[in-house]
């Protein structure tokens, strides 16, 4: 008879293989998930809403604006700290905290979750995971690879919390959007980013919101994210974006601008850098309330 010690292992490297096998083929996840299906008990069927409070919250953006500024502490000491897409935290923590209650993740950034999977995963029982996601992505009839790839990694994880954002509740974002800036956000081939949804997250779960790093009209030129040193100019990243008239784009500078609205009324506040709205910009219809979450 094989010790509970064999048993763990032998469990762990089957478990550790199947993340594996969901980082390379979409195409064989359907075969992984057919072989398992009787013999995974747990399903994917995460409640309709989050219950979620928070009195303060660390909203901690991936901006290399935080490198080198040793805000890591004063993060920490909030009730909830919140962190998008596959951000790390280890290796980091004296600029970004090491504590994760919350993480926002979009479609397009499952594959990079799952090979960070032993920080972000295995490490992160009590953290809550809201995934967003077009309706083509999240789709329950088989069909919605990303729904699909999550519903298989609830069974192989069974203790993560996860959730997924409806497609009523991605409408009402949408409505939002345009709602505070005029825009139509398929008309103008706009994509919402992972920090719309997550500050929109955070107004309703959170009293008091603490951006950490989310930059205002004037900044310094840092990388796009302080975990990619070499990688993208963060200024250069939002103005091609916003300047962007062929194809799918962010609107970063817009969705900035929303925000600083939102915190003349609301309690959020700006720091690394540190900056607070100065004028009302008449270009949006900024009333937005929160409603309760919802998955």
């Amino acid at each position: 008879m094989l010790s509970g010690k064999v048993l763990d292992c032998y469990h762990n490297s089957i478990v550790g293989w199947l993340l594996h096998v969901l980082t390379v083929s979409h195409i064989v996840f359907n075969i992984v998930s057919v072989i398992l299906q009787r013999r995974l008990t747990s399903d994917f069927s995460p409640p309709q809403s989050l219950k979620m409070h928070c009195k303060t919250c660390a909203l901690v953006t991936s901006s290399a604006q935080l490198t080198g500024r040793k805000r890591g502490q004063e993060i920490d000491r909030s009730e909830c700290v919140i962190r998008m897409n596959d951000a790390p935290s280890v290796g980091y923590e004296q600029d970004v905290g090491q504590r994760t209650s919350l993480r926002v993740v979009a479609h397009s950034s499952l594959q990079r979750v799952l090979r960070s999977r032993q920080e972000l995963l295995n490490a992160s029982q009590d953290t809550v995971f809201i995934f967003w996601g077009p309706s083509s992505c999240m789709r329950r009839d088989g069909k919605g690879h990303v729904y699909n790839n999550l519903r298989l990694l609830k069974q192989l994880l069974p203790r993560l919390q996860i959730y997924i954002i409806s497609r009523i509740k991605m409408l009402k974002f949408d409505e939002l959007f345009k709602k505070e800036t005029g825009i139509d956000r398929k008309s103008s081939n706009s994509w919402l980013s992972t920090g719309w949804f997550t500050m929109a997250i955070a107004l309703e779960l959170c009293d008091r919101i603490s951006v950490y790093g989310m930059v205002s009209s004037t900044h310094a030129s840092v990388p796009y994210h302080y975990y990619e040193p070499s990688g993208p100019d963060e200024c250069s990243m939002y103005l091609s974006h916003e300047r962007n008239q062929q194809g799918s784009h962010h609107r970063f500078i817009t969705e900035k601008t929303v925000f600083a609205n939102w915190a003349r009324t609301l309690d959020i506040h700006f720091y690394q850098p540190d900056w607070k709205p100065v004028a009302v910009i008449t270009s949006t219809n900024s009333s937005y309330a929160p409603a309760p979450a919802g998955s």
